[in-house]
């Protein structure tokens, strides 16, 4: 049996992609316990290396050379990648409370979420500072920072507040960054100012003396101006006032200062610290919780006490990662002491370096190559991932569970065999027990009432558009997948200009215990129930099976007036061509699955295929669209040729006007495509000039099926502009004139495509 298709027992879920748990994921990845399920929940996909920012800052490094992707490591390891935010822990349910989803239960828990500045103490700073961490956000601001100096050729002052080794690291790379920069443009660089405030009397005061005395000396020489023993006492805009009554004008103020947790972990119940941080044992264990861990910055292990470091949450992961294993497996957890000393290696911007051990202290230049080394080294590590090869005699531990369970499970196996036997009665009541349906008066009977159908009421003058569609997952987010199914089955009702009515749901989970498959089905219909609310849209029954892998349809009907209808034919000569969203979903997550895909990719294709067509069919309707349909399975090429056939006509489309989501590109240009691909490329025999249209990259993109893609509709030209500025406005911000209607020629051939 595949690991993708085991029965889970066990669920261990980890919060956070932190420097701990990063190798806790690539470790189950290469050695993974049959029967556990791994889930990470996450607020950033894109896990950024601490150790590099300096680097970042300054221009050594890219976007992609800092951070380490959790989208292909989770892939690597068979894991689940929820992208949300944990906000609570409800330990006594075992359940994670997280923004806009529903909870996700576990058996085992780790937290590793990091820290960020402690800026809650000085009035003003959270309004008018920006912290280091998390350093997603900071990135962001920093990348705003030096687009605003370059367009701005005045001067600027800036401030860092925190003079340990990641203030000062900060600051002397942001210099060395924006002096170049403006050097690079023909500008002097005379008007930048730079300010450095430590609330110490000495910088870098975690370091010999002579590690302090070494970057003091780097700053006066690059003109940095020192503010010591003082402490920053309030930040209004553009003002920041020191505690020596210094008023400092500044147009941005960076905090790099004591760190403090995130407030929801001492909510949960959990022992913190004065800083919130959770107190662990040796173990990494939470006090008084054996099933949650904690590591890295988040952690306050009681009886050693370390800086909040990236180096200390690199040596926990390997620890984490074990201990994590052996009580899965029911085995007692084994402490772990971290290294007193460290190698501090602190750059100054300039790709010139100071090593510090101990009493030991060396600079130069070759120390920052061997910090780049390093560096690389490590993200490598989780970037660079090796190829496993899937064993299908993988055998469940016995410690893992009670025999009875191990044999419910085998059983269970044996008895569906792939053939979809149906979900219990009882499992199938409790997951849908906290559903509530849409009421819709036209619905006389529906998912609360115990007969054997459902029954609707057509009203007056309305006709029922009728449409199906069921699909396998492509996620591994159920809730997620839920949305997308749901709003995919929704896109043709929309299509066809009608209203939403009721909607039947056709559901496959895989077989497993009762609480696995009850959750999983929870999850599943959570996230189509939103769908279908937003649609106002009544779920009145369904059907629910086991399988070997997770998928969902809906049975989906809808109404509309007669004279209402947009159907594919209707194309008029000198009408206009609008695609409502973007391409490439095919692509992507064919890519996703050989984990070549990032995942910023795979966010924004979700957010496209979450986006429901409804307002935007409404638009195109209002602005006299003649015909339309939904871009799925078939790709561009193949739903418009559905529109021309009926329509009589011919069309022209620009090739470099087709919305393409970020990375489709890229993912092509590799060879990677959809296995549906193969099928529409057929259809290439309806192109008039395919030479020339085969010499864009964009080519193959026109094959590429979509799930859950926008809509195509012919519309008059003179309405076509306000019809762009309203969808944009509506939030399709890739929406887009791509061709024009033309009367039929004699070619046989109706597409042009213009490259």
């Amino acid at each position: 049996m595949k690991p993708a298709q085991q029965a889970v027992l066990k669920d261990l879920v980890l919060i956070g992609g932190g420097h701990s748990h990063v190798a806790v994921i690539k470790s189950f990845g290469m050695n993974p316990i049959p029967g556990v399920r791994l889930t990470i929940i996450a607020k950033d996909i894109h896990t950024p290396y601490s150790g590099m920012l300096p680097g970042l800052v300054a221009g050594h490094y890219n976007y992609d050379e800092v951070h380490i992707d959790l989208r292909p490591l989770s892939k690597f390891a068979s894991a689940r990648l929820f992208h949300n935010e944990a906000i609570k822990i409800n330990y006594k349910n075992k359940t994670v409370l997280c923004n806009g989803r529903p909870p996700v239960p576990f058996d085992l828990l780790s937290i590793n979420i990091g820290s960020t500045p402690r800026i809650d103490v000085v009035p003003g700073a959270e309004n008018f500072a920006t912290p280091v961490k998390p350093i997603s956000r900071f990135v962001d601001r920093w990348d705003r920072l030096l687009k605003r100096i370059i367009e701005n050729p005045g001067s600027h002052q800036i401030g860092v507040v925190g003079a340990g080794a990641a203030g000062v690291e900060l600051l002397l790379a942001a210099q060395f960054r924006l002096q170049n920069t403006l050097r690079e443009l023909g500008r002097s660089s005379e008007n930048l100012t730079f300010h450095l405030v430590s609330k110490s009397k000495r910088i870098l005061p975690g370091f010999p003396v002579s590690v302090g005395e070494r970057f003091e000396h780097i700053l006066k020489k690059r003109n940095v101006i020192l503010h010591k023993g003082v402490e920053a006492t309030e930040i209004k805009d553009g003002i920041l006032l020191l505690s020596d009554a210094t008023r400092l004008e500044l147009s941005e103020v960076l905090f790099v200062t004591a760190a403090k947790a995130e407030t929801w972990l001492g909510d949960s119940g959990f022992e913190v610290d004065e800083n919130g941080f959770v107190k662990v044992e040796d173990t990494l264990q939470v006090l008084n919780h054996p099933e949650i861990f904690a590591a890295g910055d988040i952690a306050h292990v009681i009886n050693h006490p370390r800086p909040k470091a990236g180096v200390f949450a690199v040596r926990q992961g390997t620890a984490l990662g074990k201990n994590l294993r052996r009580v899965l497996l029911n085995k007692s957890p084994k402490p772990f002491s971290p290294q007193k000393l460290v190698l501090a290696l602190v750059s100054s911007g300039d790709k010139y370096c100071v090593a510090n051990r101990g009493a030991f202290t060396l600079g130069g230049k070759w120390l920052w190559l061997w910090k780049d080394w390093i560096d690389r080294r490590f993200i490598n590590k989780f970037s660079v991932l090796p190829k496993m090869s899937q064993d299908e005699t993988l055998t469940f531990d016995p410690a893992l569970a009670k025999s009875s369970t191990i044999k419910e499970i085998s059983n269970i196996a044996m008895r569906c065999g792939g053939c979809g036997a149906k979900v219990g009665a009882s499992v199938l009541n409790r997951a849908l027990s906290e559903l509530k349906p849409t009421p819709r008066d036209d619905v006389l009977i529906g998912l609360q009432d115990p007969d054997d159908a459902a029954v609707v009421e057509v009203p007056q003058g309305k006709v029922i558009v009728h449409t199906v569609d069921y699909f396998r997952s492509f996620i591994d987010d159920p809730y997620l997948f839920g949305k997308i199914s749901a709003n995919h089955s929704l896109s043709d009702i929309f299509a066809m200009g009608a209203e939403a009515q009721s909607a039947l749901a056709i559901a496959t989970v895989p077989y497993g215990i009762e609480t696995k498959v009850e959750e999983t089905l929870r999850q599943l219909m959570a996230g189509a129930m939103e769908m279908l609310k937003d649609a106002n849209a009544a779920l009145v029954g369904g059907h629910t099976s086991e399988g070997t892998e997770l998928a969902l349809g809906f049975s989906v009907n809808g109404l509309v007036d007669k004279n209402r209808i947009l159907r594919k034919g209707g194309m008029q000569p000198g009408e206009v061509l609008i695609l409502t969203k973007p391409l490439g979903t095919g692509t992507l997550f064919a890519a996703d699955m050989q984990q070549k895909a990032k995942g910023r990719w795979i966010d924004e294709a979700l957010s496209s295929m979450i986006l429901s067509n409804r307002s935007a069919a409404d638009c195109l309707f209002e602005h006299g669209a003649t015909a339309c349909t939904d871009i799925t399975g078939f790709g561009l090429l193949g739903h418009m040729i559905e529109m021309i056939k009926p329509s009589g006509v011919d069309v022209e489309i620009n090739l470099s006007a087709l919305p393409i989501m970020d990375g489709a590109l890229e993912t092509v240009r590799l060879g990677i495509l959809s296995t549906l691909q193969p099928a529409n490329v057929r259809l290439r025999r309806a192109i008039r000039n395919i030479e020339e249209a085969a010499s864009s990259e964009l080519y193959p993109l026109v094959f590429d099926p979509q799930t859950s893609g926008g809509l195509l509709a012919s519309l008059p030209t003179e309405k076509a502009s306000d019809c762009i500025n309203k969808l944009k406005a509506l939030g399709y911000s890739k929406s887009v004139i791509i061709g024009t209607v033309k009367k039929a020629g004699s070619d046989l051939e109706p597409v042009t495509l213009h490259a």
